[in-house]
């Protein structure tokens, strides 16, 4: 089979199995969408050992970083004082600063698994009704950005390793 034809049979099987474990038996505890972003970071990054790596590590860094942006929006009521949308500006200008700046470091050198991570961290919290709050960000449940965006971004990894693995063997057997 040919490496495009290998490829896309193999996404379209573990994606569909990636969705099924997201609605189903993990239905509350990973989100799908955050699964095909951490995939696709993957993807960029090589889709090899290290870009499996790479996206897990920063990705959760990624994640971490924006909690913290989340938190501090949330905690400290600059909000007040300068209008919310100018402190949220202010926070994400210097936790974005922050994601990338840490690449000087090797192990959060993959900028895109990071960034995509915490984009996909502000995406849940902003876009999912009740979750942008400090209960939310302190909860031990699976409503915490810090649980449900890492493992979706580890599974995402995974899902992504192991597609690339089977579109390998598929195609090397023609």
């Amino acid at each position: 089979m040919n490496p495009l034809t290998a490829t896309s049979l193999s996404i379209a099987l573990f994606g569909a199995l990636a969705t099924w474990i997201a609605l189903s038996p993990l239905s509350g505890l990973v989100l799908i969408w955050a699964i095909f972003i951490a995939w696709a970071a993957f993807a960029a990054l090589g889709a090899d050992n290290a870009a499996l790596k790479s996206t897990i590590v920063c990705g959760i860094f990624g994640v971490v970083i924006g909690w913290i942006g989340a938190f501090i929006i949330l905690k400290f009521p600059l909000g007040e004082v300068l209008g919310g949308p100018l402190w949220a500006a202010i926070v994400v200008a210097i936790t974005a600063f922050s994601v990338v700046f840490a690449s000087n470091l090797s192990i959060f050198g993959a900028v895109p698994a990071s960034v995509l991570a915490y984009a996909a961290t502000f995406a849940y919290l902003l876009q999912t009704e009740g979750r942008m709050s400090l209960e939310t960000l302190m909860s031990t449940s699976f409503e915490n950005p810090l649980l449900i965006i890492s493992l979706s971004v580890i599974l995402g990894g995974v899902f992504g390793k192991l597609s690339t693995v089977a579109a390998g063997a598929v195609s090397a057997e023609a």
